[in-house]
């Protein structure tokens, strides 16, 4: 089984400019994490865009279904910045039902040395290789459905709506 990660930016690929402060992207880390992680699973890994995903339009989410839709690969993981997960997540599970799609994130971006990155992408692999076909949010361990997911902004963690 192959794994397809398709790399749409948030936190898991920001990194910090120490001259003025902000953050920004340069490129994915996803190789150097699954190479530091010891992952064999096999992945083909996919640049779509590097936006944060409070930026990111129907236009984008719409490249993101026809990237999921027209891949050969079966089982996904999408990483994606954490605050409109559950919008992106709500329009392929809508769509998408003959694979298996699992979004993830991180709250500290990689290249901090304390992010979560590793554990979710880690944790979104496993996940891609066991559910069956559908469109699921993994983050801190955790996966939840797309219909039953909400980011609690006050606790800072992923949980069940209902």
């Amino acid at each position: 089984m192959k794994i397809k990660i398709i790399v749409t930016g948030g936190t898991f690929d920001k990194e910090y400019n120490e001259l003025n402060g902000r953050l920004f992207f340069k490129k994915t880390h996803i190789p150097e994490m699954l190479k530091l992680g010891r992952s064999k699973v096999q992945t083909v890994i996919t640049p779509l865009m590097a936006i944060d995903s409070l930026y990111m339009t129907n236009k984008d989410r719409t490249k993101i279904l026809r990237e999921c839709k027209d891949s050969k690969e079966t089982n996904i993981v999408i990483t994606h910045g954490t605050d409109t997960m559950e919008e992106t997540a709500k329009i392929l599970g809508e769509k998408i039902k003959n694979k298996t799609i699992v979004i993830t994130g991180a709250m500290v971006p990689y290249k901090f040395g304390s992010s979560d990155g590793m554990f979710n992408l880690g944790s979104a692999i496993s996940f891609a290789q066991v559910l069956p076909h559908g469109v699921y949010v993994a983050m801190n361990g955790k996966y939840f459905s797309w219909k039953n997911v909400k980011k609690n902004r006050l606790k800072g963690e992923f949980e069940k709506k209902f």
